[in-house]
């Protein structure tokens, strides 16, 4: 896909969000380069020149920007955060104050704003929200509200009633009747996504930044009839490795179950695009030809649209009928690396 210098810098002038990735503008007269959202002064167009990764603006002799820090990912869950989390993962019994936080390097403001950013509530509730989700698993799993409510860290059965009933809206006695979804960010060289799963697998799959993640995640809590929350799932597991063997060129196919919300012919459309080749690509009318209905190409397309499993149920892989790379949730350079990711694999 061959963007002109004119539109990239347009694009840059503007601080279009929608081509972050695509490319990275040097500016001749500085010696830096920059991000297309970068805020520091836009230079004259006969100062600059365009690269298609940080490594050819690197090669070129350009140092990365100070503002914008084009060799960061601007989702990216910091190290400090990634820690954190690790740890809650491995004991959710974990009260980290904010003198825990300044023991281990971190500022605790700073965390309080990146769990409002990413999550929606500070850093103390969503350690609370963990310690809930681990204790519903352990009475699920046939453990008894006391032993459930100590194991968990709580220090007192009242205050553990209370949280519970807060969160899941019964006691936990009646903790059966529930559901919960888990969520994880996953890390990946294309940017965090978001996945969640429940006990048959994984039912969403989505780069964080995309505009449809709150109504995505708001369907999956109707469909399940589910509170969603922050926790460690059995699926994760072979999601994070299957992925990481994907982006590293060694895995074609997908084996982790994933439990679709969507309907009847959504599923069908769905299992369509599941199967098309790696490093190959379909047109929608080539899927609706395969479903036995020429005539459903607009439906077709709005199916692949509300795909909620990124990667896995390979909606990059579908282009237009005359070749041209139509529109993708995560956005059109993700999917562009996507392919070139493949087919350069198979190679």
């Amino acid at each position: 896909m061959e963007i002109s210098n004119e539109i990239m810098y347009q694009a840059s002038f503007a601080k279009n969000p929608e081509f972050e990735g695509v490319f990275w503008m040097g500016v001749k007269t500085t010696g830096i380069f920059c991000r297309p959202t970068c805020t520091a002064r836009k230079p004259k167009f006969e100062n600059v020149e365009f690269f298609n990764t940080t490594k050819e603006a690197i090669l070129k002799g350009y140092r990365p920007c100070k503002v914008c820090k084009p060799l960061e990912n601007p989702d990216e869950t910091p190290v400090g955060i990634q820690s954190l989390l690790n740890e809650l993962a491995a004991d959710p019994s974990l009260k980290l104050k904010d003198y825990d936080l300044v023991v281990r390097g971190l500022e605790p403001a700073t965390v309080r704003r990146w769990f409002l950013k990413h999550h929606g509530i500070t850093f103390h509730a969503f350690q609370r929200m963990f310690k809930l989700n681990s204790a519903f698993k352990k009475l699920n799993s046939g453990e008894n509200v006391t032993a459930a409510a100590f194991d968990s860290g709580y220090e007192s059965l009242s205050g553990f009633n209370d949280s519970f009933k807060n969160i899941f809206g019964v006691s936990p006695k009646n903790s059966k009747s529930e559901k919960v979804v888990d969520l994880k960010r996953i890390e990946t060289p294309l940017g965090t996504m978001i996945a969640c799963a429940d006990d048959n697998g994984i039912c969403m799959l989505e780069f964080s930044d995309r505009k449809a993640l709150p109504t995505e995640l708001k369907e999956i809590s109707k469909h399940f009839n589910a509170n969603i929350i922050q926790g460690e799932n059995p699926h994760f597991k072979i999601l994070e490795q299957e992925l990481g063997e994907y982006f590293a060129g060694k895995r074609q196919i997908f084996t982790v179950p994933l439990s679709l919300v969507g309907t009847e012919f959504q599923k069908k459309v769905w299992e369509v695009l599941r199967g098309i080749p790696y490093g190959t690509t379909r047109s929608y009318q080539q899927q609706a030809n395969i479903l036995g209905n020429p005539k459903a190409v607009r439906a077709v397309a709005n199916a692949n649209g509300l795909n909620k499993i990124s990667i896995i149920i390979p909606c990059h892989r579908v282009i237009g009928t005359n070749g041209t790379l139509t529109g993708y949730g995560g956005g059109i350079w993700r999917k562009q690396k996507l392919l070139e990711l493949e087919q350069a694999m198979l190679f």
